[in-house]
């Protein structure tokens, strides 16, 4: 999916690189002599001495050919990264002179994890593209990972994820705290109270992101500290479908803009934890260093900057009595 994008920006821009760099980079994305070949309609031939000439130039292997096809050295690997960036801006660029004497190009294409996806960027670009009715949009949701890797390729414009350490190769458009919450429904035993423990919490039955998620490395370090431990009732490695699944006196870790929603329609409430290591997780929305945004993308990001902000200010719900022993949050409202 990312070769047949970055093969689709080159094919609009063969103007920007030089014949031995354009024959590089297509072996770089697919792997093959045959299909840059074939992409580039050109003799397999012709791409081996291109990609010959290349290395004897730089004095260094750009590929290592394997049985499989070609995989890019650790030289390859910096040239490729480097092309594409150069690419991403060369269209950018031809895109914004295309556009003089007409509307600016109004393309914003944003990445971000998978629990915003469901609920909060949906309204938050639905409301942006009510204001600015010329806008195309675009969403990408991936793992915090593929986040930072499509922003770095520049195939995406901004990047919205949750972060416990810095950016180092990121711009930090904006941030904010995004402790872990316990969700729950509104009438269990600790929805009474302010502030919850993690000891209270492993008492209950646990609904949980996999390990990777920063949501469970938090909480798996809070209880490390303690010497807790615990045994997940539901365990995936895509956390909104955690949310249909709760079920009183279950719980659920998450962060307050993914229930948000769910918390205004009175379904679930969202307690904070005591703990320290609980509340240093940041959200961070992240864009390349050195590349100038179009006023799109400057206008989304301040419009994002400011969603996230009227979010972080409602209210964590209200506990109620119980009803009943079994309370469900509806799939269809699920974040």
């Amino acid at each position: 999916m990312v070769a047949a994008a970055e093969s689709g920006a080159m094919a609009r821009a063969p103007q920007l690189l030089s014949i031995p760099m354009r024959h590089f980079l297509a072996v770089a994305q697919t792997g093959s002599v045959n299909q840059a070949a074939a992409r580039l309609h050109v003799a397999p031939s012709a791409v081996s001495r291109q990609i010959a000439r290349l290395e004897d130039e730089m004095g260094t292997p750009l590929f290592e050919r394997r049985t499989r096809g070609m995989t890019p050295t650790a030289a390859g690997e910096r040239l490729a990264a480097y092309l594409r960036h150069a690419v991403a801006d060369g269209l950018q660029a031809l895109e914004q002179a295309s556009a003089l004497g007409r509307v600016q190009a109004q393309r914003v294409c944003v990445a971000c994890t998978e629990g915003f996806a469901p609920q909060f960027m949906p309204g938050a670009m639905q409301a942006f593209r009510d204001a600015h009715g010329e806008a195309r949009l675009e969403l990408r949701v991936g793992s915090p990972d593929e986040v930072a890797r499509w922003l770095l390729r520049g195939e995406a414009d901004l990047g919205l994820k949750y972060s416990v350490a810095p950016e180092s190769e990121l711009h930090v458009e904006y941030e904010a705290p995004a402790p872990v919450y316990a969700v729950m429904a509104p009438e269990h035993p600790l929805a009474r109270h302010t502030a919850v423990e993690v000891a209270q919490v492993v008492a209950f039955p646990l609904y949980l992101g996999s390990r990777g998620m920063t949501t469970r490395q938090l909480f798996d370090q809070a209880c490390s500290l303690q010497g807790l431990r615990y045994a997940a009732a539901f365990e995936s490695n895509f956390s909104s479908v955690l949310l249909p699944l709760l079920r009183a006196p279950g719980i659920v870790l998450s962060g307050h803009l993914t229930v948000a929603h769910l918390i205004a329609e009175g379904t679930v409430v969202a307690r904070p934890f005591a703990e320290a290591p609980l509340q240093q997780r940041r959200l961070r929305l992240l864009s390349l260093p050195g590349r100038t945004p179009t006023e799109p993308v400057r206008a989304f990001a301040t419009h994002l900057a400011q969603a996230i902000q009227a979010v972080g200010r409602r209210k964590l719900g209200r506990a109620r009595r119980a009803a009943s022993a079994r309370v469900s949050v509806s799939s269809n409202r699920s974040g």
